[in-house]
């Protein structure tokens, strides 16, 4: 998987792909390795990962619970997303879509996330100070 990751870096560094595009191949990469479905992105779930990055990064803290008191569940519905399922991955400083992968696959918590059979779609994104999250969720159910 380390391979992979770095090869969709270089491919995001050259342009030739967009940092959404290479965050769904690498997720979906290693979903498939465990014989998992692929995930769709979600512009809603973005959304609210990228609102709790700025968040995190704007009052300088870092944690699953919002300056607010809010839930990831609580960001997403903000958003207009109906969930039955949702689940947060946050990491900071990795310089890297690989490093920050890599980290959370090698964490039991955040792989399990990854590698949940309830998702359906995801999003990805680095915030300011390096601040990733990743949200997984599914609609309706």
């Amino acid at each position: 998987m380390r391979r992979l990751l770095c090869a969709l870096c270089v491919m995001v560094i050259a342009g030739s792909v967009s940092a959404n595009e290479a965050a769904v191949q690498a997720l979906n990469d290693y979903r498939a390795g465990q014989g998992l479905a692929a995930l769709g992105y979600s512009p809603a779930l973005e959304a609210a990962a990228r609102a709790h990055a700025q968040d995190m990064a704007r009052v300088g803290f870092f944690d699953h619970t919002g300056s607010d008191g809010s839930t990831v569940g609580q960001r997403v519905t903000r958003q207009g997303y109906g969930w039955c399922f949702v689940a947060e991955n946050i990491a900071q400083g990795q310089r890297s879509l690989a490093e920050v992968m890599q980290g959370w696959a090698d964490s039991r918590g955040h792989r399990r996330n990854m590698l949940s059979r309830q998702a359906t779609e995801f999003a990805l994104v680095e915030g300011p100070a390096r601040i990733w999250v990743m949200v997984l969720a599914a609609p309706g159910c």
